[in-house]
């Protein structure tokens, strides 16, 4: 998988309310124009709940 811009990725989940879950922010990116790039990347996460951003870019580092 390509490296993630975390910051790229963040400004795609803006208005996020955590916790949320994988599809949670899938669609969230999808609605903030994200490209499909980043909508693979945050569809290949685990899918369980993520507390907040911190968690959701530590688990694409682990990704990435």
């Amino acid at each position: 998988m390509s490296k993630a811009n975390p910051i790229e990725v963040q400004r795609h989940l803006s208005g996020v309310d955590y916790p949320a879950r994988r599809d949670d922010l899938v669609e969230a990116a999808k609605s903030n124009g994200a490209d499909e790039g980043t909508l693979d990347l945050l569809r290949k996460l685990p899918d369980r709940e993520y507390e907040g951003p911190s968690g959701v870019s530590k688990e694409i580092a682990g990704e990435s």
